[in-house]
């Protein structure tokens, strides 16, 4: 199967300039011959066996929602969208967040800042790539140029 369809964006209110774009995703894990056809990937970060890929703009500086904004109306949309992902942010430490998966992400434009939860930050450039092993982690751009970053997350299952 092919697709050159565009692929709308997910935003929100409550994240002003940041985008993300799901590509692809599966619930199950993949047995060949497969005919491409999209699997079922109901939340937006994969089940154990399940996949996703996914593209992700983060504009520079503090993601705070616009004076007025209704937040529980834009979070209720957001669930929506993306089903489950905001039950993986830190409520204490907005922008962190954990996931049951396996990361790999390229930093395709622009510059960003990975927040570890042992306090450590590393500054990622355009072709730097991270492999993220299901630990506490955030986002964040301190320059001045969006940045986009694409992923694929692998689910896995936490034993600890």
């Amino acid at each position: 199967m092919v697709d050159d369809g565009g692929v709308p964006a997910i935003t929100s209110a409550l994240l002003p300039g940041a985008a993300a774009y799901r590509l692809w995703g599966r619930d199950e894990r993949p047995a060949f011959p497969d005919d491409g056809s999209p699997r079922s990937a109901e939340s937006y970060y994969p089940p154990p066996d399940g996949s996703r890929f996914m593209i992700n703009r983060i504009p520079p500086g503090e993601l705070v929602p616009a004076p007025g904004v209704d937040v529980a109306a834009a979070l209720a949309e957001l669930d929506q969208l993306m089903p489950g992902a905001m039950a993986c942010n830190d409520p204490d430490e907005p922008g962190m967040h954990t996931t049951d998966s396996l990361d790999y992400v390229l930093v395709v434009s622009g510059e960003i800042t990975l927040e570890l939860d042992d306090g450590e930050s590393t500054v990622l450039r355009a072709g730097d790539v991270v492999v993220q092993n299901g630990t506490r982690h955030g986002w964040r751009n301190h320059g001045t140029e969006p940045c986009t970053i694409v992923g694929v997350a692998i689910g896995a299952d936490r034993i600890a």
